[in-house]
């Protein structure tokens, strides 16, 4: 199952084509994309029916043909809670030239820093840095879960990005990532939702990102992770109960332009593609202010 918000609605994608969840569930979902998620598993059972023909509205009233002027918005526009792990790759560990954490090291980006696919990002003063990520999305709320029953919670995946202002981010005397990390469009994510049951191994994954007609700037899999999805879950369902509709951004894997020599930073006018296998491809203008 594959869903996005277009237009500011949810949207299920029907091979080539979407529908309208609003219209083609006769109301029974409505059209706000964030509250899908509070039913989820109810929502899940009719999807598969209606990808066969067996639910829904079959006319065209329900379909939509995403355009030129479509706006593609975040497939999880509102979460209460946005969690972000730093540190989370071994290749990322070694380039920033710290020890591997025994602990994931959390921090967060703040709502107002989501964004969809092919939306632009008006870059800040500063030195703003890519970092391609595996965004997961809550569909059940789950507190002090195992790690065995992690991905029973999970709604689905989607391309993300933790762009980030060096300068802010690395301000003392304590570091200000949250900050850094949330100027508005600092957390693009899309262009769909992908369910979980799609992946033959949802654990290993390839993920990247490039310039656009340029240079691959970061390359790996997700089973590189030091603390994979299902234990991340399990350590922050610990402490804070996962609702409906949270999103967890999973660390970044190396090739990172502050990391590199000399460093490389996103300038106006690059166009920023981040993909993840089995997902698509997230495309994202950086802009002048």
């Amino acid at each position: 199952m594959r869903v996005a918000n277009i237009n500011g609605r949810l949207a299920l994608k029907e091979h080539d084509r979407y529908r309208d969840v609003a219209l083609a569930s006769g109301g029974r979902f409505g059209p706000d994309p964030q509250s899908v998620y509070e039913v989820w598993e109810e929502f899940a059972a009719w999807a598969d029916e209606a990808r066969t023909g067996l639910g829904g509205a079959a006319d065209d009233a329900s379909l939509v043909e995403p355009g030129a002027d479509t706006v593609w918005g975040p497939p999880v526009p509102r979460p209460a809670q946005i969690f972000a792990v730093g540190l989370n790759y071994r290749d990322h560990v070694a380039e920033s030239g710290l020890d591997i954490p025994r602990e994931p090291a959390v921090f967060t980006k703040f709502a107002t820093s989501l964004t969809g696919h092919e939306r632009p990002v008006e870059l800040p003063d500063g030195l703003v840095d890519w970092e391609a990520e595996l965004a997961v999305v809550i569909g059940r709320r789950c507190h002090r879960v195992t790690r065995e029953s992690a991905w029973s919670h999970v709604a689905g995946l989607t391309v993300g990005q933790d762009l980030s202002e060096r300068r802010l981010q690395l301000t003392g005397p304590a570091p200000q990532f949250s900050l850094g990390k949330s100027y508005p469009g600092f957390a693009p994510l899309g262009p769909e939702l992908v369910g979980v049951d799609e992946f033959a191994d949802p654990d290993d994954l390839e993920l990247g990102c490039m310039l656009e007609g340029g240079e691959v700037l970061q390359r790996s899999r997700t089973s590189q992770m030091i603390f994979d999805v299902p234990e991340l879950i399990a350590r922050l369902s610990a402490v804070c109960p996962l609702l409906p509709g949270d999103l967890i951004l999973t660390g970044t894997p190396a090739g990172v332009g502050g990391a590199r020599t000399p460093q490389k930073f996103l300038t106006p006018g690059d166009v920023l593609l981040t993909w993840i296998e089995g997902i698509g491809t997230l495309r994202n203008p950086m802009h002048a202010p």
